[in-house]
């Protein structure tokens, strides 16, 4: 544990349960946000290369064409 945290959980310490709870709802809550994106991250790896190869291919097929932003 890094010495911040040691210092904030210390902080914590010292105030109202419900405070207490509330900060701890926060952070696990965070926590568990984090973990769904890296999953969510990971999962698409392999979608994510499927469209790139889909899009080179039409690239070099000549069925692109170049974006103009006056038109978005």
């Amino acid at each position: 544990m890094t010495e911040l945290l040691e210092q904030a959980i210390a902080n914590m310490k010292n105030l109202p349960d419900n405070e207490q709870d509330t900060i701890a709802t926060i952070i696990l809550e965070e926590l568990e946000d984090e973990m769904k994106w890296e999953k969510v991250f990971a999962d698409s790896q392999d979608m994510l290369a499927k469209l790139a190869a889909e899009a080179m291919t039409e690239y070099q097929a000549g069925k692109t064409q170049e974006l103009d932003p006056e038109t978005l």
